[in-house]
């Protein structure tokens, strides 16, 4: 899971496990170990990658990332999403609804927002409602893709002249094949 691109927007995060050479969700394992890396980005994060996770889940998650990834292209460039994908996003959500829990801490009251369901559920509701959260924030229209030749990861840029997904990832091997190509010519 060294190739995931974490820290960016979890929908965002979900969208770059398709880099573009292979899957990083193509087992239960690799599901697991994505969602330690999300273990603080939501609540039940913790939970589900401790919970035993089989070939549904993964399918149930890559499904959310392929209505995001087609959602999420037309959105930031203005376009009208796909009705079928944000019909399948609301779906996902309504399968696990979430319920503000209510418990005593001993000193105070805490409010924790949990899914019911199966974890395969769970999993894709919290991550149709984070592509929900992005999908309608104005900020959408900034996603930007790398702009390595042989990148496809997404990232919301914090400063606008950012043009790759990770300076260490990409921006570093453009940095090295430029210098390459002036000292090779000279």
């Amino acid at each position: 899971m060294s190739d995931a691109l974490t820290g960016e927007p979890l929908a965002l995060d979900l969208v770059n496990t398709r880099p573009a050479a292979g899957d990083l969700l193509a087992a239960p394992d690799d599901l697991r170990a994505w969602l330690s890396l999300q273990a603080d980005r939501f609540g039940e994060a913790r939970e589900l990658a401790a919970a035993e996770l089989a070939v549904a889940e993964v399918a149930a998650v890559r499904a959310v990332r392929e209505h995001v990834a087609r959602a999420l292209d037309r959105v930031r460039r203005g376009e009208r999403p796909p009705a079928a994908d944000l019909a399948a996003l609301n779906r996902a959500q309504r399968d696990a609804p979430a319920v503000a829990e209510l418990a005593w801490n001993g000193t105070a009251l805490t409010v924790t927002r949990r899914r019911t369901g199966p974890p395969g559920e769970r999993l894709a509701a919290w991550l149709a409602e984070a592509a929900a959260e992005l999908l309608a924030d104005p900020a959408v229209s900034k996603v930007r893709q790398c702009e390595a030749d042989d990148c496809v990861l997404l990232f919301l840029p914090a400063h606008p002249r950012r043009r790759w997904c990770s300076a260490e990832r990409c921006g570093n091997r453009v940095r090295v094949a430029r210098h390459y190509r002036r000292h090779k010519t000279a």
